[in-house]
């Protein structure tokens, strides 16, 4: 199956900021359904376990903060803490996480910031990055990575889609059910095509700097590269 790349809905600036509420939402649904923060949990889990104060956390292209939330009731169930930051550029999504954590009895420091552009301003036990890297080129994959590596002190951990016609397959049923928002219809099956295979996405890591990365498959049809610095 190639890849093929357009742009989604929900990246367009001029959607309607209702529109996007509303497909934000029907993405959290999705995002709880699927246990999307369930992988990248488990991805930090040793490192929350082992240590003596709470782990600082960044979510890069955050959306509505629905995995790094996750994570922290996760955390939270086993009596752990976790200092959550995340960034996005679009202040309507950054909103939507602010608003998430509150309601989830959560702190959750959010900002704008382009990944792409430059290394977040400071840096974080674990930087995550969920659902993000099928919406880049090959240079934006490596750009991405490489400005999580340097924010990262302890571990970077990217979670994706994978692409097969399964996928495919569960991301049209699953939208269409949890869901009406036409943005969330069409932008999974973007999503999908888009999306890089296990091989492709560890060339990239490799040529991004990232060497020796571990790249888990997922349920369900996603992929998590996790990689520790030197």
């Amino acid at each position: 199956m190639k890849r093929h790349l357009t742009p989604e809905l929900m990246d367009d600036p001029a959607l309607d900021p209702a529109e996007h509420r509303h497909a934000l939402g029907g993405l959290a649904r999705l995002n709880r359904i699927s246990a999307a923060g369930r992988s990248p949990w488990r991805g930090m889990a040793d490192l929350v376990r082992e240590s003596n104060r709470p782990l600082s956390v960044l979510d890069v292209a955050t959306g509505s903060g629905d995995v790094p939330i996750s994570c922290a009731r996760r955390a939270k169930a086993e009596g752990l803490e976790l200092e959550l930051h995340g960034c996005d550029l679009s202040e309507v999504a950054l909103s939507q996480a602010s608003q998430r954590a509150r309601d989830a009895g959560l702190t959750m420091t959010c900002f704008q910031h382009d990944i792409l552009a430059e290394p977040p301003p400071e840096t974080y036990d674990v930087v995550t990055c969920n659902l993000f890297a099928h919406h880049l080129d090959e240079e934006g994959v490596c750009l991405l990575l490489r400005n999580m590596a340097l924010a990262a002190r302890r571990r970077v951990l990217l979670c994706d889609l994978r692409r097969d016609r399964i996928g495919l397959g569960l991301a049209w049923v699953f939208s269409r059910l949890l869901t009406r928002s036409k943005v969330v219809h069409v932008d999974a099956i973007k999503s999908v095509r888009a999306a890089w295979t296990p091989g492709e996405m560890r060339d990239l890591a490799t040529r991004a700097g990232l060497e020796n990365a571990a790249l888990p498959s997922c349920f369900p049809r996603r992929m998590m590269l996790s990689w520790e610095p030197s």
